[in-house]
């Protein structure tokens, strides 16, 4: 595995963990080095050719991807980041925001205990670490993709227009494709493009999201980094996950949704909530991306009518033009549970279905996730086989706080 730590001066760092032991999976190159190598051979172009020699793989030290040792060696390194600070906000299953202010007079200023964390990280777990510092979260996260394997990167109030602005626009955080092409089409290129441009033009192109990328591009977000266990305002709760495999039928993707919807159901639960919409994220093996939402008639936090729900979303919104990769499910606008219902008459025993949901949270509470499954899950226990509520990181609030 390569970890690129991304830090901020004064001081906080972000975190971010990479699987470079890469798999070829069809035509997707899992982890940056991955990706570069298949450029570099061409695979992206004829991938066929390549899988077919056993040299040619062992030449280049491809092997297939162990991602519960991932899961395990990110936790290792989360433990070392505790030891520098409290606050450590994770961004994704592989990486955080760590704010070290209050350890300079201990530690040394920002670069210092990056380079520190870095050394332990080679000795320790035998993984190197890009590290970017800066003062805010946004460009902190742009130093640590900037150079790569083992290196820090500093980007101060002085020579961030030197470093930062001359990259493209699409480098900035949360600018995706469509908002690249439409910075594009208006002659934003860079980010320095975009910084320099009227932000009242920006907000007429983009709304107010035109004017939170110009604070970003001007490195004038200030969001703070919550110390690790704080616990924000619930607005939704969610699982997503990439799985091992393609999927190419309503079958698998039953499987994962499933696997999903137990997760958010029994959060609900734990923090004494109801979802009225429930709200679904698909992204093909291309990386093209849907989503869809929907009401619900009662406020639920059955697993069962959170799945069905989704799946009547995926089926009616997904052409299967192209294999699936990613999908996310959601339940939002939320509710308390012990909040007054208009109790339905006919409904088929909910009361029932709700306390052995509980009882299901409570077993697995002591024996374990894997204790109680539904037989489904037993299908394709490769594609099924993870814990999304405890090996996923789930945020259960926008990075906008």
């Amino acid at each position: 595995m390569d970890f690129d730590l991304e830090f901020c001066e004064p001081f906080i760092w972000t975190v971010r963990s990479v699987v470079s032991n890469f798999l070829i999976s069809v035509l997707n190159v899992i982890g940056n080095t991955g990706q570069k190598l298949s450029r570099e051979r061409g695979w992206h172009k004829n991938w066929r050719s390549y899988l077919g020699s056993k040299a040619e793989v062992s030449r280049s030290g491809i092997g297939t991807a162990d991602f519960r040792k991932y899961l395990r060696f990110s936790r290792m390194a989360r433990a070392i980041y505790t030891e520098y600070t409290d606050q450590i906000e994770s961004f994704s299953i592989d990486e955080s925001w760590l704010d070290v202010s209050g350890s300079t007079s201990l530690f040394g200023d920002g670069k210092t205990i990056a380079d520190i964390i870095r050394k332990r990280f080679r000795e320790e777990l035998g993984l190197t670490a890009s590290v970017g510092v800066s003062w805010n979260k946004i460009f902190a996260k742009l130093g640590s993709d900037m150079k790569k394997p083992d290196i820090t990167t500093v980007i101060t109030l002085d020579n961030f227009r030197e470093t930062v602005w001359p990259l493209p626009v699409s480098e900035l955080l949360y600018v995706g494709r469509s908002t690249r092409n439409k910075l594009n089409n208006r002659a934003v290129f860079t980010i320095g493009d975009l910084a320099l441009r009227n932000i009242n033009k920006l907000r007429l192109l983009l709304g107010v999201w035109g004017e939170t990328l110009y604070t970003f591009a001007n490195g004038l977000d200030t969001s703070p980094v919550r110390p690790a266990g704080e616990e924000g305002i619930v607005k939704s709760i969610g699982n997503s996950t990439t799985t091992v495999r393609n999927l190419q039928n309503n079958e698998d993707v039953k499987l994962i949704i499933f696997v999903l919807a137990e997760s958010v159901a029994a959060r609900l639960r734990k923090h004494g909530l109801k979802c009225t919409t429930v709200s679904i994220s698909v992204r093909s093996n291309e990386l093209l991306s849907l989503e869809r939402q929907s009401k619900l008639h009662v406020p639920t936090f059955l697993s069962d009518d959170i799945a069905e729900r989704a799946m009547e979303l995926f089926t009616s919104s997904y052409c299967w033009d192209k294999p699936i990769r990613s999908i996310g499910v959601r339940g939002a606008d939320l509710v308390t549970a012990d909040g007054h219902v208009q109790i339905d008459l006919f409904d088929g025993g909910k009361t029932e279905v709700e306390d052995l949901e509980r009882t299901i949270d409570i077993l697995r509470k002591r024996f374990g996730h894997y204790s109680v499954q539904r037989c489904s899950m037993l299908l394709d226990r490769k594609l099924t086989g993870f814990n999304p509520k405890e090996d996923h990181v789930i945020h259960t609030v926008s990075f906008f706080k």
